[in-house]
């Protein structure tokens, strides 16, 4: 799946099958339900989903919280646009 063919999905009810937490997290996030995301994204205890919890704290403005989620998810904390960094963690996980 695409970067543009998951946004599409977000005209759906719900995040297409068998997308993982992580992504789902993503899906729920840009619906503008933070507690589905967040939800999801604790269900993902991989660095991937380490990633998409950090950024998802960011988005809430816990910027400490985040700065841990980065430090477990092994990346650089994210100092861009949210919706910059939004694009670019479903980009690279699509493409996995």
């Amino acid at each position: 799946m695409t970067l543009d063919q998951f946004r599409a999905t977000l005209a759906e009810s719900a995040p297409p099958a068998g997308i993982g937490p992580a992504l789902s997290a993503l899906w729920y996030d840009a619906k503008g339900n933070w507690e589905a995301a967040h939800t999801a994204a604790q269900e993902d205890s991989s660095a991937d989903g380490a990633w998409v919890h950090a950024y998802l704290h960011r988005v809430e403005g816990d910027l400490g919280n985040a700065a841990y989620w980065y430090r477990r998810a092994g990346r650089p904390t994210a100092q861009g646009e949210l919706s910059e960094e939004w694009a670019a963690i479903a980009a690279e996980l699509l493409g996995r």
